[in-house]
């Protein structure tokens, strides 16, 4: 029997026979920004992933140049509606670790999009890829369980020059620190990984179950009691006063440039 593959807004998901689930978030136009409906989608397929006999193993990705630019910005929605769907994004990093093995295939990533990357089990990039938390440019605080994660991979040096002070990485240093597994040509990259994934599939579904439950169960209720505890803490501070009005300053600019560059575009067609 064939297993029914939700139909989603935000995000592509691509079921082979042999069991390998890619699931692409689908915004190219917006650098595959996570809006509220994103966040659902992204918990719906990985649900659906979790839950599906058929899934073995199980792919991340974006169309386009990102594999996310992280959450969409806009002015927090402090109404009923607005803290329910924060609470969402939190349900979003506990599921992930239900995933049977979880490999993530990014380009550039930025925010979310980046502490998403320690919590899979392996990461291949293109190269001259590039990895960003500005997090302390909107007032925000480290999320993603990556106040935990990232100095255990990076070391606390380098994890505190991205949280802390919002510095770029290239895919490349981030292979150099282990974050990265490794590095595959642009060409046929997503093939590449196909057959990496394929070849995976062929493994024993319950040494695979056992082998991660081993790898993870060490840091499972740490890791969502963390996450749990970095969610409220960046739900407190994008209710903040300074946290507002870095995001007001970030989306006036934003519409600022657009307007800019639609005016370029015009000019440039008389």
């Amino acid at each position: 029997m064939i297993p029914t593959i939700p139909l989603l807004e935000t995000l592509e998901i691509t079921l082979t026979s042999t069991g390998v689930a890619e699931l692409a978030f689908n915004r190219p136009k917006r650098y595959n920004a996570l809006s509220p409906l994103a966040y659902r989608d992204w918990l719906a397929a990985i649900q659906w992933a979790a839950q599906c006999d058929d899934v073995k193993v199980v792919i991340l990705t974006g169309r386009g140049k990102y594999y996310t630019s992280g959450q969409e910005l806009q002015v927090p929605d402090l109404s009923p509606a607005g803290i329910e769907s924060a609470k969402q994004r939190r349900h979003v990093t506990k599921f992930k670790f239900l995933l049977l093995m979880g490999i993530i295939v990014v380009g550039n990533a930025i925010g979310f999009g980046v502490t998403t990357l320690a919590l899979c089990d392996i990461v291949y990039s293109v190269p001259g890829a590039t990895f960003n938390t500005p997090f302390m440019k909107l007032a925000f605080c480290a999320e993603g369980c990556s106040s935990f994660l990232f100095p255990r991979i990076m070391g606390v040096s380098k994890a505190n020059e991205m949280l802390l002070m919002g510095r770029t990485f290239t895919a490349e240093e981030l292979v150099q620190c282990g974050f990265i597994s490794r590095l595959l040509p642009v060409d046929n990259f997503h093939e590449q990984v196909l057959n990496i994934a394929e070849e995976s599939a062929k493994f024993s579904i319950d040494a695979l179950k056992v082998s991660k439950k081993l790898i993870r169960d060490v840091d499972r209720q740490q890791l969502l009691k963390i996450n749990e505890i970095e969610m409220e803490k960046l739900t407190e501070r994008m209710k903040s006063k300074d946290s507002i009005d870095k995001i007001m300053k970030f989306v006036e600019d934003a519409k600022l440039r657009k307007v800019t560059k639609s005016e370029q575009n015009k000019a440039s067609k008389i």
